[in-house]
């Protein structure tokens, strides 16, 4: 059975991925020092696609990474390509005013940004896009759900409010009471999507180093020499740091505005015939809990099964049963089924649920928590910051620029996430029970 520990120490090898994705991209270390126009730190979504708009506008750009690209979150994910932010279209007008016009707009094309690269740049991650599934289940809840579709309705958005029936169709489970489907959304292979990003990015003259972690950021005349713990270095009038959930203290303060939280999936081996009838339109789904569930099926037909977990990573199996529980709860079917597969990644949670781009020093951007939304949110990101740092007009980047602010009593991050996981647990199964 594969190893929980080996998969966190390389996505690549000894997990689900090492079946479905091409083989691992090499990449060099970086040595000695040299000269370039931008420096990311972080080969995950964010720092790819920055670099990748980067090159196609004509700028040198060199990547850094402490292991290899797509190693964090990026490659251990669920694969789903959700064009949505925690926040409706309402929400956002009342949060923004009119600039929240661009912003809703940014993120509701995302989706179509990533399936666009993936067919220019030939990307072999095994792309669907049937939808997404949001579910509930109470009554009240699904009537959220619908409210959620209509407003997207009304901005041209692809949706269906969907009652019982229609979504125990879809899902093959009769644990929900109804939800919506957005159909601008899908899924795919996420680790491979990282290469393919990065093979892209490559194509344009990108140089991407791993094995390369960086141990120092400081002002170097006009611009910013970059140093890693080997000692190699390299100088640039623009850096980006790309590190999401895996902030360290590079810059002063910048780990302490998010919280680095555990994302958990495990998988099925191939269903085959007992997998009929469970999501056979390939749409993803995620549940409207406090503590979401998101599952799919894979292009060997797969059952992942996602959701929230503790703050450590996981050190074995027992730290994914609460998962491998809901997932045979949803499909009694499936109670003899094993599961092989299991990976986690930390995506970074922001105290507004916004995404972050600070610009605290000239010269220098950050671009960090996507909540869980990564795959679409950080690829627009990416698209956006290159024309921002391009020269583009500051007042047509569509995503917040703000001040860097800690969480409060970050230190205590362990503790209070773990107390809101329990809590937020216990009234999801209250709140399932009364429904039921």
């Amino acid at each position: 059975m594969t190893t929980v520990r080996s998969i966190l120490l390389h996505p690549a090898a000894d997990s689900l991925w090492a079946h479905t994705a091409p083989a691992a991209m090499p990449v060099p270390h970086l040595e000695g020092a040299s000269k370039t126009d931008v420096v990311i730190v972080g080969a995950g979504y964010t720092g790819l696609s920055v670099a990748l708009h980067l090159a196609q506008l004509g700028a040198r750009v060199c990547v850094l990474d402490a292991h290899a690209p797509g190693w964090g979150a990026s490659g251990r994910n669920g694969g789903q390509v959700n064009p949505t932010l925690k926040f409706d279209p309402e929400d956002l007008y009342r949060m923004f005013g009119a600039r929240a016009e661009a912003l809703i707009e940014a993120v509701s094309g995302s989706a179509d940004m990533v399936f666009g690269l993936i067919e220019r740049y030939g990307m072999d991650c095994h792309p669907v896009r049937a939808g997404w599934l949001q579910v509930g289940y109470s009554d009240k809840a699904v009537a959220g759900l619908h409210r959620r579709a209509e407003q997207w309705r009304k901005l041209g958005v692809p949706v269906a409010c969907l009652d019982r029936d229609a979504v125990c169709q879809r899902t093959g489970t009769t644990e929900f009471a109804g939800g919506w489907l957005d159909g601008r959304a899908g899924g795919l292979q996420p680790l491979a999507y990282a290469y393919g990003l990065a093979r892209a990015a490559c194509q344009h003259g990108v140089q991407i180093y791993g094995d390369s972690p960086v141990a120092g950021l400081e002002r170097h005349g006009e611009g910013w020499r970059v140093r890693t713990a080997t000692g190699a270095s390299v100088d640039a009038p623009q850096v980006v740091l790309a590190t999401n959930g895996y902030t360290d203290p590079l810059w002063p303060g910048l780990a302490r505005t998010v919280l680095a939280a555990n994302s958990f999936i495990v998988a099925t081996p191939p269903l085959g015939e007992r997998g009929m009838g469970i999501l056979d339109g390939g749409e993803t789904v995620s549940t409207a809990q406090r503590l979401l569930l998101y599952f799919r099926k894979d292009h060997a037909g797969r059952l992942l099964m996602g959701g929230r977990g503790h703050f450590q990573d996981p050190s074995g199996p027992l730290d994914f049963a609460h998962l491998e529980r809901s997932l045979k709860l949803l499909y009694p079917q499936l109670e003899s089924v094993s599961f092989p597969y299991r990976w986690a990644g930390r995506i970074a949670v922001t105290r507004d649920f916004l995404p972050h781009v600070h610009q605290p020093a000239p010269g220098l951007t950050m671009a960090l928590g996507c909540n869980g939304r990564g795959i679409a949110l950080a690829t627009s990101m990416g698209k956006h910051l290159a024309d921002l740092l391009s020269g583009g007009n500051p007042s047509a980047f569509p995503y917040p620029l703000s001040e860097m602010r800690s969480i409060p009593l970050h230190g205590l991050q362990r503790f209070y996430i773990a107390a809101g996981v329990a809590w937020y647990s216990l009234l999801d199964r209250l709140e399932t029970r009364r429904a039921h």
